[in-house]
């Protein structure tokens, strides 16, 4: 196989559908999409949008680092919004999280099923 699959620790259980939390090819790192789910016990973090937003950011953070890179490594990454209003709220966490130069950015309207925002991300990250 030319991609391997990460995972998280051992502590945080496999995903449920059939991904993986993200695939290792070459250089680069995808990470799937992560939404504000607290991955051990499973349940959504936080009551609001920015909680639920910054969640989500440092599960793409956590997703990294099992791979072996971080968010400084980051060259994109595409945001799915239910609610398109909430561009502006997304847009200042995102600016607390990552650091100039910033990744390309997709910001895509989209129905989550409930949840509030997800974001995937691709890291180029040499020797893996």
């Amino acid at each position: 196989m030319s991609w391997q699959p990460v995972f998280l620790p051992s502590d945080v259980p496999k995903p449920v559908g059939p991904y993986s939390p993200a695939v290792r090819a070459g250089n680069l790192v995808f990470v799937s999409g992560q939404v504000p789910r607290d991955p051990r016990p499973g349940e959504l973090a936080g009551t609001d949008f920015d909680s639920r937003a910054r969640k989500v950011l440092a599960n793409v953070r956590e997703v990294l680092a099992a791979a072996g890179a971080s968010l400084d490594d980051v060259v994109s990454v595409i945001v799915y919004l239910t609610n398109v209003d909430d561009w502006a709220r997304f847009n200042e966490i995102y600016q607390t999280t990552f650091r100039p130069p910033y990744p390309s950015r997709t910001a895509v309207g989209v129905s989550l099923r409930g949840i509030l925002v997800e974001v995937s991300a691709i890291a180029y990250k040499p020797g893996g």
